[in-house]
């Protein structure tokens, strides 16, 4: 074993003994209740980081004035609860969570967006191994999810909108996966993506506090791709994960420019804002041919082209 496999297989030796300890840092802010709830969404779309209107034709738009999701394992009193805070290596490895609410409580009723509850997006720290899927809540309250998880320090995502308020919440928590490992490094900026066969083109620039356009064209084989399929409401779920802390946004495809549903491609845009300048890793969800295929891209974002205040 090298000395970066050694040092890294330690280190999450030490995760493990302080499972119950991990996410309850300083990068994901204090246990218990904080600032009052948020509005809930309205015609227009909503507040803060998360999905869009729930028919699928809105984008989330994230103003740089908002603090991003998934940095806090509990907002406005609601807390993500990992059943364990260690888990083992495999291609299936159950998961279970809890969402408590602020009067500790499990939460059970839930505003259904994007023709789901709850949407769980994991990814190692590194920003690979990216999974977005939708757990199953059972009537005690608990949620569970198998993922595919190799040995490292993961950060999960709980997105959703208690029924209590309507307001969708970001919350982020730590597990930490057993096993030797080495992180890999981030892939280099590129324009271009290809998964399965199709290649993915990411068009416009991500610029740090000003609200962004970017085009994600589809095509297959040289052909644009005109026929992608609906998948939960919408022809295309971005997700952005910035390097480093990992401040989550989540947006869905704008309307076209005459205010219309989008076209089921080749074109998917999106409308959203950096929080700050940095390395963001982009991953596209798209459904074709009843397939639910991701298309990944690293992007940087100068520190001179920061508009916001």
């Amino acid at each position: 074993m090298n000395t970066p496999t050694r040092i890294a297989a330690f280190a999450l030796g030490l995760a493990a003994v302080f499972g119950g300890a991990v996410g309850v840092g300083a990068t994901v802010g204090p246990v218990g209740p904080s600032d009052p709830p948020a509005p809930a969404h309205d015609a227009g779309g909503q507040t803060g980081a998360g999905h869009g209107d729930g028919d699928g034709g809105h984008a989330t738009r994230i103003g740089p004035a908002e603090a991003p999701g998934g940095l806090q394992v509990t907002q406005d009193g609601y807390t993500l609860a990992l059943a364990d805070a260690v888990a083992p290596a495999g291609a299936a490895t159950p998961v279970a969570f809890e969402v408590l609410g602020p009067d500790g409580s499990p939460v059970t009723a839930y505003a259904t967006d994007h023709d789901v509850d709850l949407h769980l997006v994991a990814v190692r720290r590194d920003l690979s191994g990216y999974q977005h899927v939708h757990p199953e809540l059972g009537p005690d309250g608990v949620w569970r999810a198998d993922l595919a998880l190799e040995p490292g320090s993961w950060r999960l995502f709980a997105d959703f909108a208690p029924g209590a308020d309507g307001a969708n919440r970001i919350l982020g928590a730590d597990l930490a996966v057993a096993g030797s490992y080495e992180p890999r490094p981030l892939p280099a900026p590129a324009a271009v993506a290809e998964v399965d066969g199709y290649t993915v083109v990411l068009s416009g620039e991500l610029t740090p506090g000003e609200e962004s356009d970017l085009t994600l064209s589809v095509s297959r084989d040289g052909a644009p791709v005109t026929d992608l399929q609906p998948y939960l409401g919408a022809y295309g779920h971005l997700v952005a994960l910035r390097d480093g802390d990992l401040a989550y946004l989540h947006v869905h495809p704008a309307e076209a420019d005459d205010g219309t549903s989008a076209a089921p491609g080749p074109h998917v845009r999106f409308t959203t804002t950096a929080p700050s300048a940095g390395t963001y890793r982009l991953f596209l969800d798209f459904k074709h041919g009843d397939v639910v295929r991701t298309a990944e891209f690293t992007v940087h974002t100068d520190a001179s082209e920061e508009h916001g205040p």
